[in-house]
């Protein structure tokens, strides 16, 4: 729930966990993250490019992947990897949905 307040790639969640989670599969990390999803607590997203109103450049979280893809997506241990080239364009990020906002922490 952290790491979707933050938008964090997929890699940065993983380092966030304690063991034995740390170095779990993704298929393993996958069965945590769902329940999320499937309470409705977190959506996971794609990281998208994004320009502001000065011409910056940047990223965001785009839109929120179909549920049928997750299972695969997080089982997927290469989306759990940072990317060689350091580009997050096109990574899995988790972002809070308006009820998980809610969320005492």
């Amino acid at each position: 729930m952290l790491n979707a307040a933050e938008i964090d790639i997929l890699p940065g969640v993983r380092g966030d966990l304690a063991e034995p989670y740390k170095g779990a599969s993704g298929t393993e990390l996958a069965d945590v993250l769902l329940p999320l999803v499937d309470r409705g607590w977190i959506d996971v997203c794609r990281v998208v490019p994004w320009t502001a109103p000065d011409g910056s450049t940047g990223f965001q979280p785009g839109s929120p992947l179909a549920r049928e893809e997750l299972p695969s997506l997080l089982a997927d241990d290469g989306n759990w990897r940072y990317p060689d080239d350091g580009d997050w364009i096109g990574c899995l990020t988790l972002t809070l949905t308006a009820e998980g906002r809610e969320i005492p922490w």
